[in-house]
């Protein structure tokens, strides 16, 4: 699934980068945090790897 907002993707790289070890996973917060316990890997991957050109900021809760 790609991200739908550069925010996203940002939060997906940062929960992938904590479910491989590269970061401490007590340094997440917010939406990335929750994406680490919930998420697997392969998930977090692709979003992760979402362009971000076009892509806005933030998407509404709507």
């Amino acid at each position: 699934m790609p991200a739908r907002s550069k925010a996203q993707q940002k939060a997906a790289g940062a929960a992938l980068a904590a479910k491989r070890g590269e970061i401490k996973k007590i340094e997440l917060k917010g939406a990335s945090k929750s994406m680490a316990e919930s998420m697997s890997e392969e998930e977090l991957h692709d979003m992760a790897s979402t362009k971000r050109k076009g892509k806005p900021e933030h998407v509404s809760k709507s």
